[in-house]
């Protein structure tokens, strides 16, 4: 089988290892860890997180070279645990490592038959992933490991890969091809490589033009896992910009779920919350919309439904803001939160049995009366605030 280009280029030594200086430099973390465990045996296990293409396998077969160790790659996706005990070591002063790819692949069950090995020392687990940990690792195992961030390449780190990959295949790029390149490579390494190794199959001429960068791309890459790291980033941006009444950056987040096919009655229901939360008071009309909307998307769907999410998108986005009601009724929360079961006034007690009239339920309480009903702690607060 024809090795590809992308593991032509993979780097071997850290020193050749393209940009994140912060972690793979000369005073980057690796760096440091490794010398460490040169001195003392020791090297932590890491989850490595980032998103495709940015690296992290490659980096985690440079620890392995580095510590000079055994080295297994499992990807979570394809492998069992059971093949991953295989290779675990009892006492070994220096354990194998242990790459798993997408580690958050594993359920709960999965990962937590690897906590042995990993707090004994047995393996030293490096885990890659997509997903963010606090979500996706379960808290055991991510106490027992350091995590490590690595983000997508800069365009400044794209240049240098597009260029070792061009110089490997013996080609050149014209200047609108490789702006084309580098913005469809959306920061992923592997794709850029992997569309020139294809255009450079395609065109047998010495330069690459646009054209042939977008046949061998077939369609522009979107960074979004429905269930991911990125959805929750999709996510918020969409919130904080209807926040900020900043309708065309609402409009383009919205634009950016619906390409992928995210749930439209999932987008509905936050704009339901979005309505009641920060729109409240200063135009109730707009949870009505909402509601109206999700009813709209559950009963036609996609594609039809993107207009009722994009008609409610803009008004929620123009909509007066006032969160006066939902910041009272938080402040609330938290006093009955902090206090309990404050003993409720008897005026406002209801006098179901003749005990409790005789106990003075319900005595002095007058209908519309501008008196505070609140429990006598709390007589003097006043939570709600108009705007």
């Amino acid at each position: 089988m024809a090795q590809p280009l992308a593991d032509k280029l993979r780097p071997t030594k850290l020193s050749d290892f393209i940009g994140k200086k912060e972690i793979a430099g000369k005073e980057g973390i690796i760096k440091k860890l490794i010398s460490n465990a040169r001195q003392t045996k020791f090297f932590p296990s890491l989850i490595l997180w980032g998103p495709p293409g940015s690296g992290k396998t490659t980096l985690a077969r440079i620890i392995a070279t580095e510590l000079k160790r055994q080295y297994f790659e499992f990807s979570a996706v394809s492998s069992s645990i059971k093949e991953i005990e295989k290779v675990m070591t009892k006492g070994d002063l220096n354990p194998p490592v242990v790459v798993i790819d997408e580690i958050h692949r594993y359920n709960k069950a999965q990962q937590a038959r690897l906590l042995p090995f990993v707090e004994r020392g047995d393996i030293t687990l490096v885990g890659a992933t997509t997903e963010n940990p606090s979500f996706e690792v379960i808290a055991p195992l991510l106490s027992r490991t350091r995590v490590i961030v690595i983000k997508e390449h800069t365009l400044r780190e794209l240049n240098i890969i597009i260029s070792k990959a061009l110089k490997f295949v013996r080609k050149d790029i014209n200047k609108k091809a490789l702006e084309f390149l580098i913005e469809a490579s959306n920061g992923d390494a592997r794709i850029a490589i992997n569309t020139i190794e294809i255009a450079s199959n395609l065109n047998k001429g010495k330069t690459l033009s646009v054209s042939f960068i977008e046949e061998a791309l077939q369609k522009r890459q979107l960074a979004f896992d429905k269930g991911g790291d990125e959805f929750y980033n999709t996510i918020s941006a969409f919130i904080k910009s209807m926040r900020s009444s900043d309708v065309d950056a609402a409009l383009y987040y919205l634009a950016r779920m619906v390409a992928v096919g995210q749930d439209p009655l999932y987008i509905a229901r936050r704009m339901i919350v979005f309505a009641a939360e920060d729109i409240g008071m200063a135009q109730p009309t707009a949870i009505v919309i909402a509601n109206e909307t999700f009813k709209a998307c559950e009963a036609i769907g996609y594609p039809e439904c993107q207009e009722n999410l994009a008609h409610a998108t803009v008004y929620l986005s123009l909509a007066k803001k006032d969160r006066s009601a939902y910041e009272a009724y938080m402040e609330a929360l938290g006093d009955v939160q902090k206090f309990g079961n404050l003993p409720i006034p008897l005026k406002v007690r209801n006098p179901v049995t003749k005990l409790m009239k005789n106990l003075d339920y319900g005595k002095d309480y007058k209908m519309y009366d501008k008196v505070t009903l609140l429990p006598e702690k709390l007589k003097e607060k006043r939570y709600y605030k108009k705007q």
